[in-house]
């Protein structure tokens, strides 16, 4: 019978020392929405050994046009235990562990420590700043992505000397800007999470140019894409 992994074991990049690297990682996505939709999908069909989801929210009927995880049977349903179920559908070989909590300060460090790289997933502030500072703390990579309308970014923090505070240095200053809003195209969340899900791939396998210290955007009205320094 075919591996599941065939198609990537043929990839010098990923190979079977590659392959192993997956296995054996564990990967934290908090937030399960629509960046944690793809991200955690792609993962658990890679491979990832284990793999953490930490969201408090509950599926509802206007997440199902973008947070693939989802079907309409499970609106009202905790996202982490869904997204634990979906998931372990997929990949029987995997362990899922759900969080059905909201990450803060308190538990940061206990849920985190469990963890060897943690995908910011989330549309909040506050909780990046968490997530990054405890993944700094910890020397733990913060695979960050965000998300509004037709635009994304993504970057690889806490690896190398860039963390959250370095993109948005005044804390007070983030919190109090107006929310972006919740206008979003499907597709939108699908690209930036897929290329979140790629940048961790490439941290655990080693290979190619991560986003460390670097930020990724696009916008998919023109496909005008660019990566600067941080």
């Amino acid at each position: 019978m075919e591996s599941r992994y065939a198609r990537q074991l043929i990839l010098p990049e990923i190979g079977i020392e590659g392959q192993r690297r997956l296995a054996e990682a564990r990967v934290m996505i908090v937030g399960a929405g629509g960046l944690g939709s793809p991200v955690a999908a792609y993962l658990a069909g890679a491979g990832v050994g284990t793999i953490g989801i930490v969201d408090d929210d509950v599926v509802s009927v206007s997440n199902l046009q973008r947070q693939v995880l989802y079907d309409e049977g499970m609106v009202g349903r905790a996202k982490a235990l869904c997204a634990k179920e979906r998931l372990s559908a997929l990949n029987s070989g995997i362990i899922v562990n759900a969080y059905n909590e909201r990450l803060t300060s308190c538990n940061a460090a206990r849920l985190i420590g469990c963890y060897d790289i943690v995908v910011d997933c989330t549309d909040n502030f506050a909780v990046r700043y968490v997530i990054s500072d405890t993944c700094h703390a910890q020397c733990k990579p913060m695979v960050y992505g965000a998300v509004c309308a037709f635009e994304g970014q993504v970057s690889v923090l806490c690896k190398g000397h860039a963390t959250y505070r370095t993109l948005y240095p005044d804390e007070g200053a983030i919190q109090a800007m107006p929310h972006s809003g919740k206008e979003i195209v499907g597709v939108t969340p699908a690209v930036v999470g897929s290329v979140q899900a790629a940048q961790v791939v490439q941290l655990i396998c080693s290979y190619g140019e991560p986003l460390i210290d670097r930020l990724w955007s696009i916008d998919l009205r023109t496909m005008w894409s660019f990566v600067v320094n941080i």
